[in-house]
Parts: C-alpha cells; sequence; structure tokens
C-alpha cells in the first residue's frame, strides 16, 4: 500500500510525494561505487573551504580511542575528570543524528557523506575524519556499553531493552571494522603532523604524493562511518566489505607515500643533525665524517692511495687542506686530467708557500656519488680509481652526508665541483672547478670570495607544472610563456584567439621574440584538481624559513587568489622566470589591445615590461568601474537539500559579502 506524503517546498507551494516518486528520486542520485577516484576528488574537494576552524584533537582523539578500545577490551580504571571541547555535543550529534537517518542504499550514504564535508568545510582533512568519528561514537560507544551491561544495573538494563540491543542486527565484525577505521585516521593525523612540520616538499616529495590522496581517504573513510552509523541502528544493512574495500584501496596508496616520506624525513632529519654537528667542528677530519660517515658501523670507509689502503683511514687528512673532488662516475676524464696537473704541481717543491700558504698542506680526496652501486659501477669505479694519483674514498652505498653535500656544498645533479676545506673544517670555497679550469694552478689555495643563491623561487611551481601537464616540456626555454586557466569557455576561447595573433604579429617576428601560450589541463582536464591541490599543499602550515621561502608563500597566495576569478587567470613567465600573474579581463583586454602598446616593447627592450604596464592600466580602469551592486541570484550556487528523502534545492536566507580590497596589504588579490 503506498501512503502519500505531502511537504512543502521553500516557495510554499505543496509537492506531493509518494512511495514511486521517492524510488525515483533515489534513482537519480550518483552511486560513489561507480566514480573513478578523479570523480569523488573533485566534487569532494569543491568542500574545501579552509581549514583554520579549530577543534580539540587531542581531547577528542583521546576520547574516542577509548571507546573504541573498550569495544574489545574492559579499560581498567575510570577517569572522572569533566572537560569542556570543541566542537560540542550539540554539533556532533547534529552529524550522528544525519548518519543515523541515511537509508540504506550507496547514493544515500553519498548524500550524506557530501552534507557532511559541507558541514565541515572550515575544518582540516583530519579534523573531518575525526570529527566525524567522534559523532559516530556517540552511537556506538551508547550500544557497547549497554551491550555490557551487568544484570545488576536495573537503569542500566532499562535503557539495554529501550534501546533493543539484544535484538539489532549489528555485524558481527563491526568492532573490527571500527578498529580499522581508528588505524586509517592514525595514518591521516600521521600526515597532517608532518605536514605541519614545514618540510619543503622538494624534498619530501611523497608527502605531496600523499596529499593528493588525503581527500580520497577521508572520502571513504567518512562514508564507512556513515554505513556503519546506519547498520548499528539497524535503518538499513549497508554491505561495509565494499566500503572497506574502497577504503583500504586509497589507505594503501597512502601508506606507501608514508611510508616513503618517512625515509625522506628521517633523511632530512640527519641532514640538519649533520648541519647542526658542523657548526661545532673541530677540524677537517671531523668535516669529512660528517660527509661519509654513517650513524652505525656496518660499513666502514676506506680511504685508498692509488692501489694501496691507508690504513690511519681519515686521520690521514689530520692538519691539512683537502681539495674534496666530488663527481659521479661518468664524463669526468678531464676533470680527473686536469687534478692530476694541480696534484703534479702540489708535489713539486711542496715546501713552497704561497700566499701565506704551503704546498705540502693541500691534499686531494674524491669522493664519488652513485644511486645504485651495481657490479657495473663497481667496476667503472676501480678502472678510474686506476687512474688517480691521489686519495680516494670507497664507499659502496648512499653516502650518509649527501644532504650536507648538496646543501652546503651546492652538489648538484652529479655536476663535479671540487670544494675546498682548511685544516679547521671551514668551507673555504664551495666550488673551485670553475677557477681550476679557468686559471689552473695559479688559482692556489682555490678560493672564492662568494657562492650563488640555489634557492629558485619558481622552481616549486615548474616542477608541480610537469607532474600535472607534460607538455609543459613543449615550451621552449628562452619563450614568453602565457599559462592559463578558467572555467569561462567564452572567455579561454577569447584569450586563446587574442594571445595567437599576438604571436604571428610581424612587430613580434621583428624583434625575435619567441611567445609561446599553454591552456592548463587543455589535453586532460582531470588533471586540473591535481594542479590546485598541488597548490594548495605549498602553504600547508608552512612558516617562512628564509626571504626566498617567505616569497614563495607570497606567490601560493597570488595563485590561490586567482583561482577565485569567475573568469579566468594568466601567469607570464620569461622562461622558468615568472614576471607576471594576471586576472582573467584585464589580460585578456591587455593583449586584445597589443596594437595599441606593440611600440613599447622596442622602446622598453623588454617585451613583459611593456606587457605589465599596459595590463597595470586596464586592471586599475576595470577596478574603477566595476559597480558595487550585485544580484545575489547571478553568484548563488543552488544547493540542495542532504536529507535523503528530500533533495528539493533549497532557499536562500542570508548572503554575506567580503570586499578584496586590491590596496589592502593583507589582501591575496594581486
Amino acid at each position: 500500500m503506498s501512503i502519500a506524503l505531502s511537504s512543502v517546498a521553500p516557495n510554499g507551494a505543496k509537492i506531493q510525494q509518494n512511495g514511486t516518486s521517492q524510488q525515483q528520486q533515489k534513482s537519480k542520485l550518483p552511486n560513489p561505487f561507480e566514480f573513478d577516484d578523479y570523480h569523488i576528488l573533485n566534487k569532494v574537494y569543491l568542500t574545501h573551504v579552509n581549514d583554520d576552524e579549530k577543534y580539540d584533537k587531542d581531547v577528542l582523539f583521546n576520547l574516542v580511542s577509548t571507546i573504541i578500545s573498550a569495544s574489545s577490551a574492559q579499560i581498567s580504571g575510570t577517569n572522572h575528570t569533566q572537560i569542556s571541547f570543541k566542537p560540542d555535543f550539540p554539533a556532533l550529534k547534529r552529524i550522528s543524528c544525519q548518519m543515523i537517518m541515511t537509508r540504506g542504499k550507496a547514493e544515500c550514504v553519498h548524500q550524506t557523506t557530501l552534507w557532511i564535508f559541507q558541514h565541515l568545510r572550515g575544518f582540516s582533512w583530519d579534523a573531518k575524519a575525526l570529527i566525524t568519528l567522534a559523532a559516530f561514537s556517540l552511537e556506538y560507544g551508547e550500544f557497547m556499553h549497554l551491550y555490557r551491561i551487568q544484570s545488576s544495573d536495573t537503569l542500566g538494563n532499562s535503557l539495554k531493552q529501550l534501546n533493543q540491543v539484544q535484538f539489532r542486527k549489528v555485524p558481527s565484525d563491526i568492532s573490527d571494522i571500527v578498529a580499522f577505521l581508528l588505524q586509517v585516521f592514525q595514518h591521516i593525523i600521521q600526515w597532517a603532523t608532518w605536514s605541519a612540520m614545514g618540510y619543503d616538499l622538494e624534498e619530501v616529495h611523497s608527502l605531496s604524493d600523499a596529499m593528493q590522496e588525503i581527500p580520497l581517504v577521508v572520502y571513504w573513510t567518512v562514508a564507512t562511518i556513515v554505513a556503519c552509523s546506519a547498520n548499528l541502528v539497524g535503518i538499513s544493512e549497508h554491505i561495509l566489505s565494499d566500503y572497506i574495500k574502497r577504503l583500504s584501496s586509497v589507505v594503501m596508496r597512502l601508506n606507501d607515500h608514508l611510508e616513503k616520506s618517512k625515509v625522506q624525513i628521517e633523511r632530512i632529519d640527519d641532514y640538519y643533525r649533520r648541519l647542526k654537528e658542523s657548526e661545532n667542528i673541530k677540524g677537517v677530519v671531523g668535516f669529512l665524517r660528517l660527509l661519509i660517515q654513517g650513524n652505525d658501523s656496518d660499513q666502514i670507509p676506506l680511504i685508498y692511495k692509488g692501489n694501496t689502503q691507508v690504513r690511519t683511514g681519515l686521520e690521514v687528512f689530520k692538519k691539512n687542506y683537502v681539495l674534496l673532488f666530488i663527481s659521479g662516475l661518468d664524463s669526468i676524464g678531464d676533470e680527473i686530467l686536469l687534478l692530476n696537473s694541480i696534484y703534479n704541481r702540489l708535489q713539486d717543491n711542496p715546501q713552497e708557500v704561497i700566499k701565506g700558504f704551503k704546498k705540502e698542506d693541500f691534499k686531494i680526496l674524491w669522493i664519488p656519488t652513485v644511486d645504485m652501486w651495481d657490479e657495473v659501477a663497481k667496476n667503472q669505479f676501480r678502472n678510474l680509481k686506476e687512474s688517480m694519483k691521489w686519495y680516494v674514498l670507497e664507499y659502496f652505498s648512499q653516502l650518509p652526508g649527501l644532504g650536507i653535500i648538496k646543501n652546503r656544498l651546492n652538489y648538484i645533479d652529479n655536476k663535479p665541483i671540487v670544494s675546498v676545506i682548511n685544516s679547521q673544517g671551514e668551507i673555504m670555497n664551495e666550488n673551485a672547478m670553475e677557477i681550476i679550469f679557468q686559471w689552473g694552478f695559479d688559482a692556489f689555495p682555490f678560493r672564492k670570495i662568494d657562492g650563488d643563491d640555489l634557492f629558485k623561487k619558481w622552481a616549486w611551481f615548474w616542477n608541480l607544472m610537469k607532474k600535472v601537464d607534460i607538455n609543459i616540456e613543449d615550451m621552449r626555454r628562452d619563450s614568453y610563456i602565457f599559462i592559463y586557466g578558467g572555467n569561462d569557455p567564452k572567455w579561454i576561447q577569447d584569450f586563446t584567439r587574442a594571445i595567437g595573433n599576438i604571436q604571428k604579429n610581424q612587430s613580434i617576428k621583428n624583434v625575435d621574440i619567441n611567445i609561446d601560450y599553454h591552456q592548463l589541463g587543455k589535453h586532460n582536464t582531470t588533471k586540473i584538481p591535481y594542479f590546485w591541490i598541488g597548490i594548495d599543499g605549498r602553504k600547508q602550515n608552512k612558516t617562512c624559513h628564509d626571504r626566498v621561502d617567505c616569497e614563495i608563500q607570497e606567490a601560493v597566495k597570488s595563485l590561490l587568489c586567482l583561482k577565485q576569478d569567475p573568469l579566468g587567470w594568466v601567469l607570464l613567465s620569461k622562461g622558468y622566470h615568472v614576471t607576471l600573474l594576471g586576472h582573467g579581463e584585464p589580460m585578456y583586454q591587455t593583449v586584445a589591445d597589443f596594437g595599441k602598446w606593440k611600440d613599447n616593447v622596442v622602446e622598453k627592450e623588454s617585451f613583459d615590461i611593456a606587457f605589465k604596464e599596459y595590463y597595470n592600466i586596464k586592471l586599475k580602469e576595470i577596478s574603477s568601474s566595476v559597480s558595487c551592486a550585485v544580484n545575489s541570484s547571478d553568484v548563488l550556487a543552488t544547493i540542495t537539500c542532504p536529507n535523503p528523502t528530500c533533495g528539493r534545492v533549497m532557499e536562500v536566507t542570508s548572503v554575506n559579502y567580503k570586499c578584496c580590497h586590491r590596496d589592502d596589504q593583507n589582501s591575496c588579490c594581486i
């Protein structure tokens, strides 16, 4: 028998619903098991606005873990301490009620899950998972407590009967499932903890890879909790194994990234330990130990001179200056010949003093760096060692101090360097290779005044671009490059046509300027969310360590601001040097009006300077001409009711606006 239900829509009109219409409505709801990871990631990440809402993580986790642990073991002792925490009971209960009202279809679980994400949109990813788990623990904890109630407890038994605990069809393995969910959360919190520690994602790149999985892990964690909640109260009979299977697959990928992150973090922590020890180095031998001696004695570094092993090891360099030749195994013949000639000159009249330095106090040591010491590499090393007259390190593993070598001595991509270390263990010259090639022994004792700064403001951005869109590699490095994207197809089309006209303009060809342009995600739109997740990941609780790092954070802030432009965004770079980040409309007007400012390209002797000057003019014009009157119906998205039995468009009751003042120093706009 079908019973008609009446309800009132937001506009006051009555709507008749019956069992058939409800069934049709449910059939239109999306089934998450039919989605691939990209579709789920796209839907979930749209609900993530900020992560600055506060909550009492430690208190909440201790309470939840105690409740879950009590399901499999009796907790000894009783804690009577009364505490208050955020979110409060009404907030948790609201989520709990929403979950236990979820009907027995995967489509309904998906709808409730998205409701929870929308409700917790201001919280961090780990907070979303923990708060949902805490809301579930209200019902789960009560059930487990009543299930174990003693027969002598009159009140408890009455509550047990009233809750019909003995008659619920609760899965026998629900305790194991809940314990698994707690383990999953511990992986999430591990990621959050490492992310908050401010590690450079270029060094712990697996942490950035883990960030790509976190929204999926949190989604399936919350979805599994929703299904468990509905099963617990008997309102549905979800097949929990389906949820666990999907969750396990993404957790497995997350764990793989976390394991790699752990190795990378341990390497970085070891680097900083060695870096700190380097501040109190006593002598050149101590410095060399930092570079080549591990934390254990499984493998002892061996020092050879020719084919003869030096029995005293690193002590042979005590009170000497050391020319550290650091390289890979390939294409170093010229460097060996050069250093052999330096060695011969050091041996010629060794008592000679030049510029206050005695030649006999200088020794040469080769430190080879190899990623994989297989038999081919070992034989190649032995052959090279035969051609060297000076000291050689034999250590068939990754150098423990490779981080110090790369960062303190600016050793990049196995490009050979010669670092000069004095007898006190101080770096006299990070890399004397260039001056040795240019001046030979006349450059003795091979010092230099200053070194290059390794940090490049936009290196992280180009690494991200290469990950999300391999076609960026086709861009010429000596070109001006426009990278752009947006949500308005007409703007994309107009901008593409306009920039193409500039590229073909004869005045550009006359001054031999190369213009390239690249639409982000043109060939693969599924990569766009990963691009913005990568940008967002750069700001994960990361504090500025130096001036360049602060500039990176400002660039991230500007990019995230451009993301909000309803038309589009544009990045202009000269090679790898990003010169301008711009909003959609003024950027389009600038390229469309090229004929008005093309003569400035020759006058300024720079395309990007002329471009930026005209862009700033258009930006000012647009900013001053835009009316403040806004029709809310033009900017507000429609949101459907999260109740699985409803699904209608909800009425808008209030709207808040906040201006992004371009002249406000705290604004993200540019």
